[in-house]
């Protein structure tokens, strides 16, 4: 009989309400109760109580979940879900074939910061000579990376794998709006901090996240606040301290801070726009930073004075992004994605605000305009 790696009384916690059920994307689409947070407890249950496989269904079940973690936010007993599933993913990586060899090969690409960024360009190459099909939802990858300066110490900033190999210009914007505001920023050498884990964590890897954590924690000394960019870097490493599980981790993690969080105390301090973003912007919450890191409200704060902020009228469901889920299950990602475009389109605007790299590249391969919030008061500020 397999254990799952999940604490008992958190497995138990669930009275089955149904409260979860309308803010569950896959459930949404499917209709299923294998496809709802409840469903997939109770699946839980029986693997873990009844001694049922692991394999089949039940890894079919836990796979398509998203992780978006929307369901936390309604519960009413406060069911762990995300912890639940990632511990129950971390059986399957551990006794399954759950995370294939390619996979795996490709997340071990992450940290290795000089080796992505030339993986980056041959993709851009590839993708300039039309050999690189559009059907695969790729972004448009950068043939040159813009060189980021640091210009001071007062906070960090975490620049990360994938943001800093494929999104370099929000990072640059995100440095010169903290500028307006009297901020210096340093940065960390990227080889120590080139990937935080979070998508390792979601495909229960866990020894490899926590070895990345080490390596991550290594690259800020000091005390100064280390604010990220990225709604899902930022939801990791605020998880530190669960996820390594020692005093100077959780020290770690309450030095972190989405940059909007942290930026949203001291929004006064940048210079008034001498006109706003031209285009009303749709404002789409990034999973992970509406259920998990709960900071989706400072966002608004810190945009406003800059632009028309229009709100969706969906509660925050999810984009269907989930991290590397729209590469892995594209069909669903699709199907979840087709409520989002509704709700911003039933906005009115043409351009989309998005804080996690994730949610832009699923929203653009629509065909929206999507841009980080910080890009689009950096272009207020430099009008």
């Amino acid at each position: 009989m397999t254990e799952l790696a999940v604490d008992a009384d958190e497995l138990v916690a669930c009275v089955a309400c149904g409260l979860c059920l309308p803010h569950c994307p896959t459930y949404r689409v499917t209709g299923d109760e294998s496809a709802s947070p409840r469903g997939r407890i109770a699946a839980m249950r029986v693997v873990q109580i009844g001694g049922a496989d692991l394999r089949g269904e039940f890894t079919e079940y836990m796979d398509l979940c998203v992780q978006c973690r929307a369901c936390e936010a309604v519960c009413p007993s406060s069911v762990p879900f995300g912890r639940l599933m990632e511990g129950t993913r971390t059986t399957l990586a551990s006794e399954t074939r759950y995370v294939p060899r390619w996979q795996r090969l490709a997340y071990s690409v992450l940290p290795h910061h000089r080796l992505l960024i030339g993986l980056s360009r041959i993709g851009a190459l590839f993708q300039r000579a039309h050999l690189v099909p559009r059907r695969l939802g790729a972004p448009r990858l950068p043939l040159r990376a813009r060189r980021l300066e640091a210009t001071g110490s007062d906070v960090w900033l975490f620049t990360g794998c994938v943001m800093d190999a494929w999104q370099r210009e929000v990072h640059a914007a995100v440095v010169r709006v903290l500028g307006a505001a009297g901020v210096g920023v340093a940065l960390p050498d990227p080889r120590s901090a080139g990937c935080c884990g979070a998508l390792h964590v979601h495909a229960g890897l866990g020894d490899e996240a926590r070895s990345l954590a080490a390596r991550v924690m290594t690259a800020f000394p000091g005390d100064a606040p280390i604010l990220v960019d990225s709604a899902g870097c930022g939801a990791a490493l605020k998880d530190y301290g669960h996820l390594v599980g020692t005093s100077e981790s959780a020290a770690f993690a309450a030095r972190v801070f989405d940059v909007h969080e942290w930026l949203a105390e001291r929004v006064d301090r940048l210079p008034k726009p001498r006109q706003r973003f031209a285009e009303p912007v749709a404002l789409h919450d990034a999973c992970h930073l509406r259920h998990v890191q709960k900071a989706h409200l400072p966002v608004r704060t810190v945009l406003a004075p800059f632009a028309d902020v229009r709100e969706l009228d969906d509660e925050g469901l999810c984009c269907g992004a989930g991290g590397a889920y729209a590469a892995l299950h594209p069909d669903m990602a699709n199907d979840i994605r087709a409520r989002k475009l509704d709700a911003i389109e039933r906005t009115g605007a043409r351009v989309v605000a998005s804080a996690n790299p994730g949610c832009t590249f699923h929203l653009a391969a629509a065909g929206l305009d999507v841009r980080h919030p910080f890009e689009i008061i950096d272009a207020a500020l430099r009008s």
